[in-house]
């Protein structure tokens, strides 16, 4: 196990109504005038913003608003955002909504507190100072709630790209379950691989002994295998909604992923995807990550063979491991179609044309390559992507 640090300072309140606590905690970590970022209308019309009102307002808190995040949130509303804070003297944002509304959020927070262009930070800067955040919770999917991470999307391009820093990471976050129960039952299967592929980019790793947070992967993800068919069949269970919610938020704290290095090019792969053809992250995880897993699997075949065997209960085959980590492969693309998932680009809607276009525009690191399971060159993301046609 690797040297590490882990600090995750987030005040988490779960349960029911507790939407209705919201003021008592921007109050409590020092805002006093706050923007509230949320997305569509469905956020208005279900009476949630109202609800978050009413909290400020019983802690004579003041307010102003700006809606319309994108389920790939983009730079336009994040520097409208960044405006209206400067303008209205707002020293706390509350996100309403899912990972979207709270990627967006988190960059306007930086922004505020920052003198140039805030896609600086996702070219590379870090972010170590921001305003406050806080969050209310609807989507159990990209774990932002509590994480330091943030995506966006900047327009001129169509770049998709990350930034991250512990100064974005919330204050506090509300997570109550009931606020998924409406979700579309394909924003729900989205959302459940966003997490597990969360949970994917730490597993697959070089580094050795590192039994208690593979455990503890494994722990994560087999809950989202007992839980998402639940919801599935009956989108008001509470408890498995409870369930779900918090494993999208331990999957993404990091607390999985310390002492181990990590990948994360599927993640990078992807956001080409969605990038381009504005579909669901979790969607575009679907397809990618069973081909990312069959292109480099024969880098370390025990370790698929070995989730095959924990997460599918497959046969070991020590004869031939190979064999055993196709059939685990195999095992994820069937549940990713059982819970109405695409698994390919036609059933996603990308295009083969589209390929070298997605590669030569993804953001590699400095030494050319994506991931560190595998380094990925050029070449490399170009036969996964075919692998996903």
């Amino acid at each position: 196990m690797n040297n590490f640090t882990f600090y995750s300072p987030t005040y988490f309140v779960f349960g029911k109504n507790t939407e209705k606590e919201a003021g008592h905690y921007v109050k409590r970590f020092g805002g006093s005038k706050v923007l509230i970022h949320y997305g569509g209308g469905s956020a208005v019309r279900s009476g949630l913003i109202d609800r978050v009102k009413a909290s400020l307002d019983q802690e004579g808190i003041t307010y102003v608003e700006l809606g319309g995040v994108l389920p790939n949130p983009r730079s336009g509303l994040v520097y409208q955002g960044i405006d209206l804070c400067r303008r209205e003297g707002v020293d706390f944002i509350l996100a309403v909504g899912g990972g979207s509304a709270i990627d967006s959020a988190k960059a306007i927070a930086a922004g505020v507190k920052y003198e140039g262009d805030f896609w600086d930070f996702y070219e590379g800067k870090p972010v170590i100072e921001a305003l406050k955040v806080g969050t209310v919770l609807t989507i159990a999917a990209a774990g932002s709630e509590g994480s330091g991470d943030t995506v966006i999307t900047k327009e001129e391009g169509m770049l998709k790209r990350g930034a991250g820093g512990e100064a974005l990471r919330p204050v506090f976050s509300i997570l109550n379950p009931e606020l998924t129960q409406s979700l579309p039952a394909y924003q729900t299967a989205c959302g459940a691989a966003d997490i597990m592929a969360h949970v994917f980019e730490r597993y697959f790793t070089n580094t050795k002994e590192v039994e208690i947070t593979d455990r503890l992967c494994e722990a994560v993800l087999l809950t989202m295998i007992k839980e998402v068919p639940r919801v599935m069949a009956d989108p008001n269970n509470y408890e498995a909604r409870a369930n779900i919610m918090w494993a999208g938020m331990v999957a993404h704290n990091n607390s999985v992923g310390v002492g181990r290095d990590q990948d994360w090019a599927s993640h990078g792969i992807e956001h080409e995807l969605s990038a381009l053809y504005d579909v669901a992250h979790g969607a575009g995880l679907a397809v990618i990550f069973p081909a990312w897993m069959t292109y480099v699997m024969h880098h370390d075949m025990n370790r698929f063979a070995q989730l095959a065997v924990r997460l599918w209960g497959c046969h070991m085959n020590y004869a031939n491991p190979e064999e055993t980590a196709k059939e685990g492969i195999k095992r994820l693309k069937e549940f990713f179609t059982s819970i109405g998932l695409p698994i390919n680009f036609r059933e996603l809607g990308a295009r083969e044309e589209d390929i070298p276009f997605m590669v030569e525009n993804m953001r590699l690191g400095e030494n050319g390559t994506a991931g560190s399971f595998v380094p990925l060159k050029n070449e490399d993301i170009d036969s996964i992507y075919r692998l996903a046609l």
